[in-house]
């Protein structure tokens, strides 16, 4: 592997499979790992029982909690760790605020989004999973979470458009689009080797860069 990052972001949809990848990346290459804290959000089961009462609060915690734990561990200094690597990116918050948030309430949280987003530490490479939200639905079921099984087709979709405004939004930024549809990384190793492959050992350009395996 030859990697030129420091710090590289997973992303990806719901049930893409990127907190996997993600701790598989840092258990290879001893990367200093940091994984999204959603299980200790008190609102999330209340937004997907009721999601026009708990949006704003639940968006605006994550914002919150997102923004402590990124300035933490990127600004901790981790000096016997070749690199970062997290399986999300601070800017996943206005993606899914802009899916569920209407009107005012997200005009309002934008505002609050844009005064901390220039102080954040940007990746040197942002990977996006893309997955097509059938398959998502089925990845989404077959780990059981009970707060997520009320999540449709629909909402899925606009996430995933608003993922990509935001990197057409960005174009300084590098960001590497994968289709992973048919690639099982977990299970098969060849997967996983390919997968390292096209992330560390390729040249990516700023803006939009898409691969398929």
């Amino acid at each position: 592997m030859v990697n030129e990052y420091g710090y590289i972001v997973i992303e990806g949809n719901i049930g893409a499979g990127k907190t996997t990848l993600a701790t598989m990346i840092a258990e290879r290459y001893n990367a200093h790992l940091v994984l999204e804290r959603f299980a200790d959000n008190p609102f999330l089961p209340k937004f997907y029982e009721d999601p026009d009462r708990y949006s704003f609060p639940v968006e605006l915690s994550f914002l919150a909690d997102r923004y402590k734990q990124m300035k933490e561990e990127l600004e901790s200094g981790y000096l016997f760790n070749s690199f970062t690597v997290a399986d999300y990116y601070f800017a996943k918050s206005l993606v899914f605020a802009a899916t569920t948030l209407k009107g005012e309430e997200y005009e309002l949280y934008r505002k609050i989004f844009y005064m901390v987003y220039s102080s954040m530490p940007k990746p040197d490479l942002f990977v996006y999973l893309h997955v097509k939200p059938e398959r998502l639905l089925q990845n989404i079921a077959k780990r059981g979470r009970p707060f997520e099984k009320n999540i449709k087709t629909d909402y899925l979709s606009k996430l995933e458009e608003n993922y990509f405004k935001f990197f057409k939004q960005n174009p300084d930024n590098k960001f590497l689009i994968i289709g992973v549809e048919s690639v099982d990384f977990v299970e098969k190793t060849e997967d996983f080797e390919n997968m390292v492959e096209l992330i560390f050992n390729n040249k990516f350009n700023k803006g939009l860069n898409t691969l398929t395996m």
